[in-house]
């Protein structure tokens, strides 16, 4: 034989399986595995951070001084191609129209509106003019500025989309403008004059009288905050005259009725008899479903147009970033709008692009501990990631700050506590029965609302870019 045929034979029979395969080998062994795994769960900070409220009955009432400020709401629009129109009943948010309630006329004064276009630098209104018309900001950002007082620019506010100003003109006749008005983006603006409403009201019988009504009710003593006013002494010596007084209350306060989220979860009663070795398969369905309704509890707590934290917001603690961008001084200036704030929500982008704009400046916000996570935090409260707060296609978001707690007149959750076959707080698994093709059925639910006690105990900074990385 020659070398080369015994080499060839010596290489086959070492291609020959010496040992048992791995392959074969797992038919034999038990596997490790893991719980099943969900994509969908977060943090969910607001849930842990809430201070929860036990509500007897299902309803929890707010009480609250009698306050007269109303019309603080948004102006909505429909815009088909380039022309914007305010919708007739919107106009009810305005303070003189506010409770009017003629459809017909409205829709007469949605159309007499005249659309503007501003572009950034434009000025709407200038200090010191007459004021004489209604500017409804159907998209951009307008900046309000005044006299410092050491005679340099001030500013006084930043107005977007949905905001209004002027609407005084309508039943004061001689009124200037007391800021200037002026465009920081392109803006698109519908204006209302006031000769269009006295014009109107001229014919219309409804809204003359309404108008009339309007300046004949006193104007009525209150706060700063619009509350009625409570009369008090102080200063005095001897035997001064006290004042009387008493502390009105709201006649018909906001009630908030417990929402709920549930589902039915149903399960083969051939795999829940069989298929449980090494987890039980009906309770890792229900931790799973579980999971995914507290998800979608959160996102309620943010989102819902009854009770979400973003839409009961007053107008006058939403804020708009004076750059666009999450900037330290925008932060501080929503903290400056209440008293003992105990944490902010912002989502994990927002955090990102506010912690960039920090970075510009050499600034490098603080950690605190939060059972035993590290949380960023600004001035000491702690900046929570909440991915339920959204993001538009502009990708702008909201950060959200707020005090919490009934005691101190914050945000407070609401549930309540021992219902029928609860696994949790306000959370319960009841068993529906079987049905005739042998499922199982499960009726999990959860109990749930957020009330915020007074207006000033949430603030939202809207409209923040997250886009920015120069």
């Amino acid at each position: 034989m020659s070398v080369e045929a015994g080499s060839e034979n010596r290489t086959e029979q070492d291609r020959r399986q010496q040992s048992l395969a791995t392959s074969a080998a797992r038919n034999l062994a038990t596997t490790t595995k893991s719980v099943p795994q969900m994509q969908e769960i977060t943090s969910r900070w607001l849930l842990r951070m809430l201070p929860w409220v036990q509500v007897e009955g299902g309803t929890y009432r707010v009480n609250r001084r009698l306050n007269y400020a109303v019309g603080d709401g948004r102006v909505t629009f429909v815009k088909t191609g380039d022309q914007v129109e305010v919708i007739p009943a919107e106009l009810g948010e305005l303070p003189v129209l506010r409770d009017y309630g003629d459809l017909e006329v409205l829709g007469e004064l949605a159309r007499r509106c005249r659309q503007q276009e501003y572009e950034p630098g434009a000025v709407l209104a200038s200090f010191g003019s007459q004021a004489d018309t209604v500017f409804l900001l159907a998209h951009g950002k307008v900046e309000k500025v005044g006299s410092g007082p050491y005679g340099d620019d001030a500013v006084l506010g930043v107005l977007a989309d949905g905001a209004y100003f002027g609407d005084q003109c309508l039943t004061a006749s001689d009124g200037i403008w007391e800021f200037t008005a002026r465009a920081l983006t392109h803006c698109t603006v519908l204006a209302l004059t006031r000769q269009d409403v006295l014009t109107l009201a001229d014919r219309s019988v409804s809204l003359h009288a309404h108008l009339e009504q309007v300046r004949s009710v006193p104007e009525q003593r209150t706060n700063k905050y619009g509350e009625a006013a409570i009369d008090l002494s102080a200063g005095h010596v001897g035997e001064a005259l006290l004042p009387h007084t008493f502390v009105d209350y709201e006649s018909a306060p906001r009630e908030y009725e417990l929402s709920v989220a549930q589902t039915v979860l149903r399960i083969h009663s051939r795999v829940a008899d069989l298929y449980n070795q090494p987890m039980n398969q009906t309770e890792q369905q229900l931790r799973l479903t579980v999971e995914a309704l507290k998800e979608r509890q959160e996102h309620e707590l943010v989102n819902n147009r009854e009770f979400g934290l973003l839409h009961n917001c007053e107008y006058d603690q939403r804020l708009q970033p004076h750059n666009g961008v999450p900037s330290p001084d925008d932060m501080d200036e929503l903290l400056s709008r209440r008293r003992g704030s105990k944490l902010f929500l912002a989502h994990p982008r927002a955090i990102a692009a506010f912690g960039r704009e920090c970075s510009k400046r050499g600034l490098y916000p603080d950690t605190v501990d939060m059972h035993g996570h590290q949380v960023p935090a600004w001035r000491g409260v702690p900046i929570f990631p909440c991915n339920k707060i959204p993001i538009s296609d502009a990708r702008t978001t909201s950060i959200i700050c707020m005090r919490t707690g009934e005691s101190e007149a914050g945000v407070i959750g609401l549930r309540q506590s021992g219902i029928p076959d609860e696994i949790e707080p306000s959370l319960s698994v009841r068993f529906m029965g079987i049905s005739e093709q042998a499922i199982i059925s499960y009726l999990v639910t959860a109990y749930y609302s957020a009330a915020v006690l007074v207006p000033d105990a949430l603030g939202v900074l809207e409209n923040v870019e997250i886009g920015h990385w120069r």
